[in-house]
C-alpha cells in the first residue's frame, strides 16, 4: 500500500487550512520549508488517511510532532495530548504576541514543548513577518 498522500487529498487539505500552518499559523508564502500533510493521529497509532485526520503543517511543526499524540508534562508526569485541528479551536489554546505562542491551556502547553514552537529562530521569523 503506498504511503504517499494523493495530491488531491493535499490540495484539500491546504484549502481548508487557507495555506497556514494548522500549528504555528505560518503562511506557506512565507515559509523557507515546503509544507506537508500531518496525520494529527499517527498511521503508527491507527490514524486513517482522511481528511478528518488531517492537517496543513509547516515542515518545522510536522518534523517536531513526528507521530506523537502527547508528551507528559512535569512535575506531576500528566500525559497531555496535542492540540488537535480538526477538534480544538486555536484560540481557545494558545495566543500569540510578539512573535511567541503562549498556552492557554494543557494541550496548548504539551502541543508548544513538543512542536518546538518557541525556539528562537521560530519566533524570530514570526516577528520578521509582522
Amino acid at each position: 500500500m503506498s504511503r504517499k498522500i494523493p495530491e488531491a487529498i493535499r490540495l484539500l487539505v491546504a484549502q481548508r487550512a487557507g495555506y497556514y500552518c494548522e500549528y504555528c499559523k505560518i503562511h506557506v508564502s512565507e515559509s523557507f520549508w515546503s509544507f506537508q500533510v500531518d496525520h494529527i493521529i499517527s498511521r503508527k497509532h491507527g490514524g486513517k488517511t482522511e481528511l478528518k485526520n488531517l492537517a496543513w503543517t509547516c515542515f518545522p511543526c510536522n518534523n517536531g510532532k513526528g507521530t506523537d499524540i502527547g508528551t507528559m508534562l512535569l512535575p506531576d508526569k500528566t500525559f497531555i495530548r496535542l492540540f488537535n485541528p480538526r477538534e480544538d479551536d486555536w484560540n481557545a489554546h494558545f495566543e500569540m504576541e510578539d512573535g511567541v505562542i503562549y498556552a492557554n491551556t494543557l494541550v496548548g502547553e504539551a502541543t508548544i514543548k513538543v512542536l518546538k514552537l518557541n525556539e528562537v529562530d521560530r519566533i524570530l521569523e514570526r516577528r520578521a513577518l509582522s
